[in-house]
């Protein structure tokens, strides 16, 4: 019987690639989102992948709604095999005093609260059957703090710890728990950080090669397709052209 993945974030990006990277490889999909145009889109592109898949459209913030959600699916997509807790954003890049509380509530309630909320609604089927794989989609700002990232950082540290946390609790039911953080990745992150200004978003690239969504997606599927017995932990994936959170070679 084909695996089930749920990926959360699916509208664009990341989550989008990894949906259907998980598609190729005979997965049925749960792809969730607030977008229900791209959220039809990206299912009837899942479909022309001959890959079943239920669209749950709603905002990972509202944990009622994610309850709702998870409720909804249908018997034969309730078995979630693997969960992508892909959905994260950067809000806004300013030094910690001159911050919005409205960017810092958006950075945590998504970033930190939604990763929560869905996880603690599949982790009970999982422990029940006694196998899953659970992904975080982490950052490099997960293991550096860098000048006006501090939330976002402090959001992705979380992640990290979270992430740990779930391995140990999770070890006696044979589920694995894996992160993986990318550096730079050429997606609509940096335009959702700088509010829609793409100039700004345009010039976080410029003069190098970002990883691009692809890139992620085919780790991903690495890690989700080693043997029962392997598990990867955390995996930290940069262009060449960036040695760390702020060192990066640019022509």
């Amino acid at each position: 019987m084909e695996k089930i993945a749920l990926v959360t974030g699916a509208t664009s990006g990341i989550g989008k690639a990894t949906a259907i990277k998980l598609a190729q490889l005979n997965y049925r999909l749960v792809i969730t989102g607030r977008r229900a145009e791209r959220l039809k889109a990206m299912s009837a592109e899942l479909e022309k992948l001959g890959a079943a898949n239920i669209v749950l459209c709603y905002d990972i913030r509202d944990r009622q709604a994610t309850t709702d959600a998870i409720e909804s699916l249908p018997a034969d997509f309730q078995k979630i095999d693997v969960l992508v807790n892909n959905a994260g954003l950067a809000s806004t890049a300013e030094p910690i005093q001159n911050g919005d509380w409205n960017d810092w509530e958006a950075m945590i309630d998504t970033n930190i609260k939604g990763l929560l909320a869905i996880s603690q609604r599949i982790i009970p089927g999982m422990i029940e059957r006694k196998s899953g794989h659970i992904i975080n989609v982490s950052s490099i700002a997960g293991k550096e703090a860098y000048a006006n990232g501090n939330v976002y950082c402090a959001s992705k540290h979380a992640v990290e710890a979270l992430t740990k946390g779930m391995r140990i609790d999770l070890l006696p039911y044979h589920i694995k728990v894996s992160s993986i953080s990318p550096g730079m990745v050429d997606t609509e992150f940096s335009l959702v950080r700088y509010h829609g200004d793409q100039k700004k978003a345009d010039a976080v690239y410029k003069g190098l090669t970002p990883l691009y969504a692809e890139d992620v997606a085919e780790a991903i599927a690495f890690m989700v397709t080693r043997p029962p017995h392997v598990n990867v932990n955390d995996l930290l994936l940069m262009p060449t052209a960036q040695a760390s959170a702020v060192y990066n070679h640019r022509e």
